[in-house]
């Protein structure tokens, strides 16, 4: 049954209407305005709406604007007895559907409310073939934007080589999918991919991880076990949260990457292995190694090419596709009919500074693909800090002296800010700012910036 909103500020007009398109076997809701026929659309789904032009408070234009920008899904009818080309021409302009002119023929309104479902019903089988011809590729390797586009310009130069690559990036970047691209990339793609991250394996363990035991090396070591190096034999193996490895294996992880030999615990040979290490870490190294925390000689090794990933918010021209990558995918996967983001909710996820990066964007489009009531995500869909969250802006009235403050404190609070962008990580709040690490360091001994920060 074609569902219909009736909007109409005529009471006698609209009951009319409203008794002969039940007769035809519609389903009918008549609101007296704009507003009222608003809220309608969020508690209800339509697949018509009949509007008047003319209504106290909001046009019948402004409406049909407000809806086309909220629900492009949906299309407008529009009616007014102030037939003419002009009319005719704003209400199309305005995204409507069609325009009938009063007093409307019950019959031409029927045949105008047909055309109308069957054109949504076009739309929505043409989407749907389009999500179910398009092929799964990975979401988060998705992007436009210019800072994207020099990442995966660098992966191709790099992936057909044999050089070990760092790949470093904030939490949640996507640092593993850069990895397994370079896999896919390179002429190792028909090897294995093994990856560990060297945060999530205790210390006692991480060595026979990477390594391999024999038989008895320790007191749980029943059999022997060749170890992820091995087991990567001929492909890629990505060490993860490379920062975090202890240093009382660092010295041993780098004798395998100069002499490409492997030895297990407890072994007395080593074993020559034919792997490809890629490294990730959300770790400045650079500080780890002046404090200490990470072997020089190793960071060398593993840098040979550095492959940073930006963070979401340097990727603005990136999340609205990512979003509807995302919504697309989960409404797939629970058999929601989603077919969109209205305006609105991608103007609030365009703002929003994603500090939780692409693993955030995907839990946050999950749960709004649950919540959403229509075929459209909306902004009260999504969580409450993205729904709520405001810009911050400097924000100075040049008229008032008072308003300025000392230009050592806006550098204080610039550069603390910066800090706290990236979590900080000194090298890339070096690189946010434009300048070099030493001269960010000196300016934050002489603003009293804390290294900690």
């Amino acid at each position: 049954m074609t569902r219909i909103l009736l909007v109409d500020d005529d009471a006698a007009l609209s009951e009319t209407l409203e008794l002969d398109l039940v007769r035809r076997g519609y389903g009918v809701q008549c609101r007296r305005s704009a507003a009222a026929a608003l809220a309608a659309m969020q508690e209800s789904e339509f697949d018509v709406i009949v509007t008047d032009l003319r209504m106290p408070e909001t046009n019948g234009i402004d409406f049909c604007r407000t809806v086309v920008e909220r629900r492009p899904d949906v299309p407008v009818v529009v009616l007014t007895a102030f037939g003419s080309y002009e009319s005719a021409v704003e209400a199309m302009r305005a995204g409507a559907f069609d325009f009938l002119s009063k007093p409307v023929r019950l019959d031409v309104l029927a045949i105008a409310v047909d055309r109308a479902a069957e054109h949504r019903t076009l739309v929505k089988r043409v989407r749907k073939l389009e999500r179910e011809a398009t092929p799964e590729t990975e979401p988060e390797l998705t992007g436009s934007s210019s800072a994207f586009r020099e990442v995966v310009e660098l992966l191709g130069r790099v992936a057909e080589t044999e050089t070990t690559v760092l790949v470093t990036g904030e939490s949640g970047t996507g640092k593993e999918l850069v990895a397994r691209a370079i896999h896919k990339r390179s002429r190792r793609r028909d090897g294995p991919f093994v990856a560990i991250n060297c945060a999530a394996v205790p210390e006692s363990l991480l060595e026979s991880e990477l390594f391999g035991h024999v038989r008895g090396a320790f007191t749980d070591a029943r059999t022997s076990e060749p170890g992820l190096f091995v087991a990567a034999n001929g492909g890629t193996i990505l060490l993860d949260e490379i920062g975090d490895m202890p240093l009382a294996i660092q010295p041993k992880l780098l004798r395998v990457l100069q002499e490409r030999t492997v030895r297990a615990v407890g072994a007395n040979t080593e074993r020559p292995i034919d792997v490809r290490v890629v490294a990730a870490t959300n770790r400045d190294l650079e500080t780890a190694v002046e404090e200490g925390r990470f072997r020089e000689d190793l960071y060398y090794r593993i840098n040979v090419v550095h492959v940073p990933v930006p963070p979401l918010r340097a990727r603005a021209a990136d999340i609205f596709p990512l979003a509807q990558r995302f919504a697309t995918e989960f409404a797939r996967r629970s058999g929601r009919e989603i077919t969109g983001i209205s305006v609105a909710c991608a103007r609030r996820l365009a703002t929003y500074a994603w500090p939780g990066n692409i693993r955030e964007l995907q839990n946050c489009m999950e749960r709004a693909v649950a919540l959403a009531r229509g075929e459209y995500i909306e902004v009260e869909d999504l969580p409450e800090k993205v729904r709520d969250h405001r810009a911050s802006r400097l924000v100075i009235d040049v008229d008032d002296p008072s308003a300025f403050v000392p230009l050592e404190q806006i550098e204080r609070e610039y550069i603390a800010r910066a800090l706290q962008a990236v979590r900080g990580n000194k090298s890339a709040a070096a690189r946010l700012l434009g300048i070099e690490r030493k001269r960010l360091y000196r300016l934050m001994d002489r603003l009293g910036v804390l290294r900690d920060t």
